[in-house]
């Protein structure tokens, strides 16, 4: 292993301590005010299934958390977290591109955090070399200036410009954009201008509809949520694999109860 590689493992390993400590806790609704939650302890696994609602239901979003856990499900094959990029049978060709939708409040955040804990700790998807989650809330403070992408990767993430890492089409890594509909930067994916280098600074928004699209950094996973009103902000193309968060089963329920303590009437404001 050559000097530059040793230095890239050596910040791998600051950046999982870094998203560790990040994400080990939640602040639920449901606990008493300032007073976290061990994500590893109260996290339910969720029913995510492959495809979606197929179009954007009127009904008002925090009715339909219970909703979408009463959907038919013996047709579906639940995704788990750890699994939610690993091909199957079906699928051909690597997945590059997962859009994931949920009703607010259902959990999607809180699904992004324990992946990326998990490949923090070491549980999960040890082929991955840099998970990089951010969230459009974050995104949005940007505009109006220019970044590259790496510096773009290095404002949020300072160990890998520590470690110098300015040529990640070496590495195995994973964008999480989470909160697809917060964004109010102008993501114009039929107008926006093709930029393939990770080295020039654009605007953020440039940036994104190219890393989407596979202009920069093909090689790299990119995982979207966000709630289905705002899902067509992303053509169809760009995206390999829709999933969809259905909430809990009656026993994933059980199970939610048990590790929060929370009253059955409280399943419905899990934080996201």
């Amino acid at each position: 292993m050559g000097g530059y590689e040793t230095l890239a493992v050596k910040r791998k390993l600051k950046l999982r301590s870094y998203l560790k400590e990040k994400f080990w806790c939640l602040f639920e609704g449901i606990a008493k005010a300032g007073q976290p939650s061990l994500l590893n302890e109260v996290y339910t696994e969720l029913f995510i299934t492959e495809g979606g609602s197929g179009g954007v239901n009127k009904e008002h979003e925090i009715r339909l958390i219970e909703i979408a856990s009463r959907k038919p499900i013996k047709e579906d094959i639940p995704i788990k977290c750890e699994d939610i990029f690993k091909t199957t049978s079906k699928q051909a060709q690597p997945i590059r591109r997962i859009l994931t939708t949920g009703v607010a409040g259902i959990g999607k955040t809180v699904l992004t955090h324990k992946f990326t804990l998990d490949w923090a700790e070491g549980k999960a998807n040890p082929d991955i070399d840099f998970t990089f989650p951010f969230t459009f809330r974050e995104l949005n403070l940007l505009e109006g200036k220019t970044f590259s992408l790496v510096e773009l990767v290095h404002h949020f993430f300072i160990e890998t410009k520590k470690a110098d890492i300015c040529n990640f089409d070496k590495f195995q890594v994973i964008f999480i954009l989470d909160g697809l509909d917060e964004c109010r930067l102008r993501l114009d994916f039929q107008n926006n201008v093709t930029w393939t280098n990770v080295n020039t600074p654009t605007s953020v928004n440039v940036l994104l509809t190219n890393l989407i699209r596979g202009n920069l950094l093909p090689s790299a996973r990119i995982w979207i949520t966000t709630r289905p009103a705002a899902a067509n902000q992303i053509p169809a193309e760009c995206v390999d694999m829709l999933t969809e968060v259905r909430g809990f089963t009656d026993k994933q329920k059980e199970e939610y109860f048990k590790n929060t303590k929370a009253y059955p009437e409280q399943v419905t404001h899990l934080a996201q």
